[in-house]
């Protein structure tokens, strides 16, 4: 008897050590990388021998993408072209097929793009913008236009692009420091000028553009029910239209933006009473256009298109002392370059003691990477905005956009009486 009750109390407790470790496994097998949304466990795929495989649901993150990846991947973009509509795409079967064998998908999320996450590899990584800033179904999804959700989703695609290729770690955050860089050469010269142009109201036929505008310190007056419509997705009432358009009619607003690829028989009348009216009207599509080399040369463009809508002459007007400058700067440097050389003649002096620390040196800076140079982002101006200060003629900048400008619904006109629309994300 007392045998049989020393069995029993060994059988139970090995049942019970025996459930614990089965929970435990399954508890480890269930956790979740709050930061990479992936599995803990999860097996690291090998680094691959050529370029990471990544597959960006559209342009715009793939763009920035294989700016981030340079040699050392290969993307591509399932959504390349204005002509096509993002929210109500349907992926083809090569378009599955590409998403399932890549080893980095980059998607939009917030309900964009929700295509491209059905169909994923077991050891696939996703990069989601909507994740980064946190943005959820349901919320304004155009997030390529934050400046927050560029840098974020910069720093997370060089992260995922790290860990799939650890020997390229150096390449990978040199690219990033270049792209930081240039990031914020657009930062500066936009903040430049939203500290002159701060609360300039506009309106818009959808809220494709609204990160952007916040970004630029703009203010939104679309219209409260017409903004509701939208958002549910129903149809504007014709009362609507109506204060839209006398929004418009009563220069309330200094520009309309307009989404190229939402164009409707609304749409068109609302452009159409900003042209009589003579409100600027700044198209912007969706997808970025495929003769832009970047997402940010892209966001650049818009701006400038933006300020020629609102104040033409900004940032063009001629300065008679920029020819003497420039001429002494030349002088600078040319001294500069000569003292170089002249100091140069030393560095073959192999009498020189230092000559043996110098080649050292330029063969560690040999293994480094090398550094490539930012690009710079700022005002383009046009002929007409440069030679005529206070034109009200038409022109036409690099992203091929067209606004009428006239002096009087430049800065923030006065008499506003509309309401503020509800947040376009909700």
């Amino acid at each position: 008897m007392g045998n049989r009750n020393r069995i029993t109390r060994i059988t139970r407790l090995f049942v019970a050590g025996a459930s614990a470790l089965l929970l435990l496994g399954a508890t480890a097998c269930g956790s979740v990388d709050a930061a990479t949304n992936e599995p803990a466990d999860k097996q690291p795929a090998p680094e691959p021998n050529g370029p990471i495989s990544v597959v960006a649901s559209i342009n715009q993150w793939g763009a920035l993408a294989a700016e981030l990846g340079g040699d050392d991947v290969s993307v591509t973009s399932i959504v390349n072209s204005t002509n096509v509509d993002a929210h109500d795409f349907e992926p083809k079967t090569s378009d599955v097929a590409e998403l399932s064998k890549a080893q980095i998908v980059v998607t939009n999320g917030a309900g964009y793009d929700s295509w491209a996450t059905k169909s994923l590899g077991a050891n696939t990584s996703i990069v989601s913008a909507a994740s980064v800033v946190g943005a959820m179904d349901g919320d304004n999804p155009h997030l390529w236009f934050s400046k927050d959700a560029r840098n974020g989703m910069a720093e997370e695609i060089t992260g995922a692009y790290i860990k799939a290729m650890p020997s390229k770690k150096k390449a990978f955050e040199q690219r990033l420091k270049t792209w930081q860089a240039g990031e914020k050469s657009l930062e500066q010269w936009v903040s430049d000028f939203t500290e002159s142009h701060a609360g300039t109201n506009y309106a818009a036929t959808e809220p494709l553009a609204y990160y952007l505008m916040s970004d630029l310190g703009f203010n939104d007056k679309t219209p409260k029910g017409y903004a509701q419509a939208l958002a549910s997705g129903g149809e504007v009432a014709p009362a609507d239209l109506q204060a839209f358009q006398k929004l418009i009619e009563g220069r309330e607003v200094s520009l309309l933006v307009n989404n190229t690829q939402e164009a409707s028989d609304t749409t068109n009348m609302i452009t159409g009473t900003a042209g009589r009216s003579d409100v600027p009207v700044v198209d912007i599509s969706e997808q970025m256009p495929e003769n832009v080399s970047s997402l940010n040369e892209w966001i650049n463009q818009l701006i400038n298109s933006i300020i020629d809508a609102v104040d033409p002459t900004y940032g063009c007007q001629a300065d008679p002392d920029a020819s003497d400058t420039e001429a002494a700067e030349g002088n600078d440097e040319q001294g500069d370059a000569s003292d170089d050389s002249a100091g140069s003649s030393d560095a073959g002096d192999t009498n020189d003691p230092d000559a043996s620390d110098a080649a050292d040196d330029k063969s560690d800076a040999e293994d480094d990477v090398k550094a490539e140079k930012a690009p710079t982002f700022g005002r383009v101006c046009s002929s007409t905005t440069s030679s005529s200060e206070g034109s009200s003629d038409s022109s036409t900048n690099d992203a091929g956009e067209t606004g009428t400008d006239n002096s009087a619904t430049s800065g923030n006109p006065e008499g506003v009486t509309s309401d503020t629309p509800p947040d376009p994300g909700k």
